[in-house]
């Protein structure tokens, strides 16, 4: 992307309204690398960053396969849902986005399954820019903003935005994406009506995450994420700049290289490295306040609003890179102001095992939301907590 001049923001595009379209690009893949496809494009479009400054980001959309039948005398053969999945691409390196990566193949298959169910698939870049990986509200703005832009071209390619139903899928990285957006729909984008959102591994606290991530296989994703968190926090990189080590093995230059990385890519660049080995005074030097006021502001979950869609939340007990109970209690606390949760504490597995377990049910909980079928048992109102052994 950094090489290529279609992802650039054309004249005048910060007077232009979040979600308005920049550009559009038609079958921008050679070859789709993705099942039950017929052909995507892509979208830049006008959004808003973690400080509300105007920014673009750019989305790519995957049209099933289905549409092949849809006519104007066999409507009912039309698809009439969008899923954006939230692709957890958990990297601080501006090329190692969606839109780029995804000619190439999926990571997990599950673009796959929800083509194969009829639904358009909306593919935001949500980091932005300047890939800005754990900044929440940047990928909760970029979201609900993909989701406008996308239906305002929608028809171009056969898609009816005004029957569509819209819903979101993340997990884990990607749910951090669909999480901000559900507490932020409400406030920044309420003419934007989503019939429901999936969240599967949350990480309402990147801070604790972190913690447990560091001096084991996941210590890239926690470095990726102190940089991608200060992208667009010029005093707070000024200050990781001046305590990151000049020299030694575990020197400044080497922890900047996680920005020439895709998130599967840092994970064995920097496997079971202890973060605080990078840092003059080890881990206190992140324990301070212009580091925590942003991990809270823009990576700590239950301070932007309560979601006003239904919501399907799947967290493995046994979650190992964040603890179930930090889950537990965003959960407890959006039920008690009036949110409309169905959440499954799963007995099996830990967090990788949880992205693969919770598909059958996130796929079934879309297909309630979007073709009125009943197949999740989701309350009509409140909320349902049940334990589950999947």
């Amino acid at each position: 992307p950094t090489q290529d001049p279609w992802y650039s923001a054309p004249s005048d595009w910060e007077t232009k309204s979040p979600g308005t379209p920049l550009r559009v690009r038609y079958s921008p893949y050679r070859n789709i690398s993705i099942g039950a496809c017929i052909d995507t494009f892509q979208v830049l479009y006008r959004t808003t960053d973690t400080n509300n400054n105007a920014s673009w980001a750019v989305t790519t959309v995957f049209i099933p396969e289905s549409q092949l039948n849809c006519t104007a005398s066999s409507p009912e053969n039309c698809s009439h849902g969008v899923v954006t999945y939230e692709v957890p691409y958990d990297s601080a390196d501006p090329d190692a986005t969606p839109s780029y990566l995804l000619q190439y193949g999926e990571p997990y298959g599950e673009i796959y399954e929800l083509l194969k169910r009829g639904w358009f698939v909306n593919t935001p870049d949500y980091e932005g820019p300047l890939a800005s990986y754990c900044a929440g509200v940047q990928s909760g703005h970029a979201t609900i903003d993909s989701i406008r832009a996308v239906l305002q071209v929608s028809e171009d390619f056969g898609l009816n935005h005004s029957v569509a139903r819209n819903a979101i899928w993340g997990y884990s990285g990607g749910a951090m994406a669909s999480e901000f957006s559900a507490e932020l729909i409400g406030a920044y984008a309420p003419d934007l009506k989503l019939a429901g959102i999936v969240h599967g591994g949350l990480i309402p606290n990147v801070t604790s995450a972190g913690n447990k991530m560091t001096s084991k296989d996941t210590a890239g994703l926690a470095i990726a994420g102190i940089i991608g968190i200060t992208s667009q926090q010029t005093d707070a990189r000024k200050y990781i700049d001046s305590r990151l080590k000049t020299t030694g093995p575990f020197n400044k230059t080497l922890f900047y290289t996680a920005t020439e990385y895709s998130g599967a890519q840092v994970l064995g660049a920097f496997e079971n490295q202890n973060v605080s080995d990078y840092f003059y005074n080890g881990t206190s030097d992140l324990d301070v306040p212009i580091m925590n006021d942003i991990y809270y502001s823009d990576a700590t979950m239950g301070h932007h609003g309560v979601p006003n869609m239904p919501v399907f939340v799947y967290k493995a007990i046994h979650d190992e890179m964040s603890a179930a109970a930090e889950t537990d209690a965003l959960v407890d606390s959006f039920c008690s102001q009036g949110a409309n949760i169905l959440y499954h504490r799963n007995d099996v597995g830990g967090h990788n095992e949880e992205l693969w377990q919770g598909r059958g049910r996130a796929l079934s909980f879309l297909s309630d939301v979007l073709e009125d079928t009943d197949l999740m048992s989701m309350p009509k109102t409140g909320c349902s907590i049940l334990n589950v052994t999947v």
